[in-house]
């Protein structure tokens, strides 16, 4: 009987019962952003990469901050996300389709401004 106890006591504590949250990483990488369209893109977009648990742009800066699951995804992924978006990610240029298919407003030579 105690070893039928035990074995129960053991599946219990594999079989999802914890209250283990993964472990999040913070990563910040600068883009090339100007404007809230280019904000409201880019985390729209990092929104639907898997593992990815929040993003936030900061316009002034040009810095997005995510918060991800580093067992579902990885840095290199989320720089090819924004970088798919149509921005630069860090030392990674934009895609050029992508880029060309931006509003002008959103474009690396534009004139910035706040929506």
């Amino acid at each position: 009987m105690k070893n039928l106890v035990l074995l129960f006591l053991l599946f219990i504590s594999k079989s999802g019962f914890s209250n283990d949250k993964p472990v999040l990483e913070t990563v910040k990488i600068k883009t090339s952003a100007i404007c809230g369209m280019c904000k409201k893109t880019i985390e729209r977009n990092l929104a639907f990469e898997k593992g990815i648990a929040s993003s936030d742009l900061d316009v002034d800066s040009k810095i997005v901050t995510i918060k991800y699951n580093p067992k579902k995804t990885n840095l290199i992924k989320i720089k090819k996300n924004i970088t798919m978006s149509g921005y630069d990610a860090d030392d990674l240029v934009a895609n050029t389709k992508a880029y060309n298919g931006l509003e002008d407003c959103c474009k690396k030579d534009a004139t910035s401004h706040k929506d």
